[in-house]
């Protein structure tokens, strides 16, 4: 069942969730239930519907990854969020544990990025080649622990795995994300990656001379003591 207090912001056209590590945003040949169709449920008991729930996935994160995920409740939302993430008026940051430190503390990492759907992973180079796609973002080191750092990732660009292949290519492997370099694994499967804060303008005002911003930031999964610690020091 789903747990409401994991909601981050809704109202009328939108619906924000802090999505748990392990949690599928959308249902896959796996059959494991989904975050979409919990959410879905949950709005039709506690709202009472008779039909079937319209409920639209604005962006995705990987399944063991935390954090904010943007659902649409009204066909008109859906349509001009999408729009909005094609032209990329949606900021989005990520906080990401890694098991070494950036040789430069902040930066713009840009690569070009070919995605190999026989291994479900992300392959980078530094010049095109044949079906790649650019992938740009910006990363700030922000904290570090005994062992861990946090570095903080603006994403310009939304590709396949882009933050743990590029964060991987500059030497910083993403904590539990043995696919890109990582020495041990996480003891829940999870990777250290959480979608931290999400900012766009609402899609639907009643009056379009007035700009409403959604700001909504994403607490760190609370049964985990380095998320807690960075958060505490951080924040």
């Amino acid at each position: 069942m789903f747990d409401p207090s994991r909601i981050l912001y809704e109202d009328n056209h939108i619906i924000i969730v802090n999505k748990l590590a392990g949690e599928l945003v959308q249902p896959d040949t796996t059959g494991d239930p989904a975050l979409e169709d919990e959410l879905k449920e949950f709005i039709r008991i506690r709202n009472a519907k008779p039909g079937n729930v319209f409920l639209g996935v604005v962006h995705r994160i990987d399944r063991p990854v935390s954090g904010a995920v943007i659902f649409a409740k009204t066909g008109k939302a859906l349509a001009r969020l999408n729009e909005m993430i094609k032209n990329r008026k949606i900021k989005k940051i990520y906080w990401a544990i890694t098991e070494k430190a950036p040789l430069q503390k902040e930066g713009t990492l840009f690569h070009y990025l070919l995605r190999d759907g026989k291994t479900n992973k992300s392959k980078l180079f530094d010049k095109p080649v044949k079906d790649s796609k650019e992938a740009k973002l910006n990363y700030r080191h922000i904290a570090s622990s005994t062992n861990y750092h946090l570095i903080e990732v603006e994403l310009l660009t939304g590709r396949h795995h882009q933050i743990r292949a590029q964060l991987s290519k500059i030497g910083c492997p993403i904590k539990g994300d043995l696919k890109y370099g990582a020495s041990r694994s996480n003891k829940n499967g999870s990777i250290s990656l959480h979608s931290r804060f999400v900012e766009f303008e609402h899609p639907v005002i009643k009056d379009r001379s007035k700009r409403e911003i959604v700001r909504i930031t994403a607490p760190t999964p609370q049964d985990d003591n380095l998320w807690q610690y960075f958060e505490q020091t951080v924040c």
